[in-house]
């Protein structure tokens, strides 16, 4: 057995650092992207490089991590400023105030309401304080600008703050979400990077993929900020510090999809005494074991409704891995998708159940340069494989599909059990057949190409 206490001293305190959109295009996961910070502080952090969100839109992403349950749980089927809302009784903050916790938020959630409106989430979800900076005067180009202002206001809350209760501080930037910075930087030239995979290498898409790279700059400089100060007031050998973002990048195939592109993410985790320092962990893992992981660390009575396990016999060394699959669903974007994945280390299985659209729902697609480049090549023409079964040691792109090949034929049985066994145990509604949209919900129909239409026939 690992020692229970050797990570506290007393209650510690949490600081949970999130950005939008980023996937694992970071440094610290292999990429030449420029986040410097983000790569020293994997040097002082339990690197999980097998971590999947359980649904790759935000609300239902963020939902999953901050309840330790998977999004038809909890509720957030879709987005919260499309009218989904969830649980917020489960929720993580709500958890830690019930055992004296103070609570702060600074910046993005996106568990209620619209995102940008300061205060509206923060009181819905249960923050005790808010210390989100205003932000009416910014173009969404400019947003990371406000994700400054905001890195600086924690600064100034972790310089201030008095008493003796632990705390737990929720740092969300906008950053890397679209749209992105259109001011020239003169440090990044889009024709010497090349984007990530699923997405061809073109100027169109390099140039796209340069205002990623000046986002994610700026969100690691405001990290690398937050970072110092939590250090610089001596706070640091007393604060667990989660990063982590909500699901992979807006491009085509990736955010909202459950390829690897698509529900793979960053999520590293210092904390204090040492054990996790550098330490690369290739087990494994889901967003909806970070609650679990948080409540053994702090030495708190889990929940009986959580579905995640915990992470630390991992991050100890006592275990290798700690669970043999995970899984992760799409229900609604701006389109209604219903998808379902299981994916163990080696084979990922993916079924869609709206048999009658097997098009790709183009309104769940953010808009971009990239997702122009596609449109330009007949993405209206591409197919969705009702379900589909990839070999991940063979196939890591995703792209060959097994369900025929007779060689796999005992591998797609045992993926189809995995799946309806996650699908039992967590009641999940897809099987008493597709869901009805309700009054109050933003939906898109699923044959529109633009998620912001302004036309009223393109909703359901």
């Amino acid at each position: 057995m690992h020692n229970k206490r050797w990570w506290v001293k007393r209650l510690n305190n949490v600081l949970y650092i999130h950005t939008h959109d980023s996937g694992r295009v970071l440094s610290p996961y292999g990429y030449k992207v420029p986040t410097p910070e983000m790569e020293k502080f994997a040097g002082e952090a339990a690197v999980f490089r097998n971590a999947y969100c359980a649904g790759p839109t935000c609300s239902p992403s963020r939902a999953a991590l901050l309840t330790g349950t998977y999004p038809h749980q909890t509720g957030m089927l879709g987005l919260a400023q499309r009218g989904f809302s969830m649980d917020y009784s489960r929720h993580l903050v709500q958890y830690l105030n019930r055992n004296g916790y103070d609570t702060a938020l600074c910046g993005i959630q996106h568990e209620a309401g619209w995102y940008l409106d300061k205060g509206q989430g923060a009181s819905v979800i249960g923050y005790r304080e808010d210390l989100t900076r205003e932000n009416g005067g910014y173009r969404q180009e400019d947003l990371v600008d406000w994700d400054a202002e905001n890195s600086l206001q924690v600064c100034r809350w972790l310089r201030d703050r008095s008493g003796d209760r632990p705390f737990f501080l929720s740092y969300g930037m906008y950053a890397t979400h679209r749209r992105f910075p259109d001011r020239p930087d003169p440090d990044i030239n889009p024709d010497l990077a090349i984007p990530p995979y699923p997405i061809p290498d073109s100027r169109q898409t390099r140039k796209d993929f340069g205002g990623y790279l000046a986002s994610v700059k700026s969100a690691d400089a405001c990290f690398g900020r937050v970072i110092r100060c939590l250090k610089g007031e001596g706070l640091w050998d007393d604060t667990i510090v989660l990063f982590t973002t909500d699901h992979g990048i807006a491009n085509p195939f990736s955010k909202c999809t459950l390829f690897d592109s698509g529900i793979g993410v960053a999520l590293m985790l210092h904390v204090p005494g040492g054990m996790t320092q550098g330490k690369v962990i290739d087990s494994l893992v889901s967003h909806v074991d970070v609650f679990p992981t948080l409540c053994e660390l702090l030495g708190l009575e889990k929940p009986d409704y959580l579905e995640g396990v915990s992470l630390v016999p991992l991050m100890t060394g006592e275990q290798d891995q700690v669970r043999d699959d995970i899984f992760a669903e799409i229900n609604f974007h701006t389109s209604y998708e219903p998808v379902r994945c299981v994916r163990t280390g080696r084979y990922k299985y993916i079924r869609c159940y709206d048999t009658s659209y097997l098009k790709i729902n183009r309104s769940n697609i953010d808009e971009s340069l990239t997702k122009d480049y596609f449109g330009e090549r007949g993405l209206h023409e591409q197919k969705k494989a009702e379900e589909a079964l990839y070999d991940l040691v063979y196939d890591p792109g995703e792209r060959r599909d097994l369900t025929k090949d007779p060689e796999y034929g005992s591998v797609l049985l045992d993926m189809r059990k995995r799946l309806e066994a996650y699908e039992q145990k967590t009641k999940d509604p897809i099987r008493d057949g597709l869901m009805e949209v309700k009054p109050g919900w933003k939906v898109n129909k699923k044959e529109c190409q633009k998620a912001s239409s302004e036309n009223p026939e393109d909703y359901v």
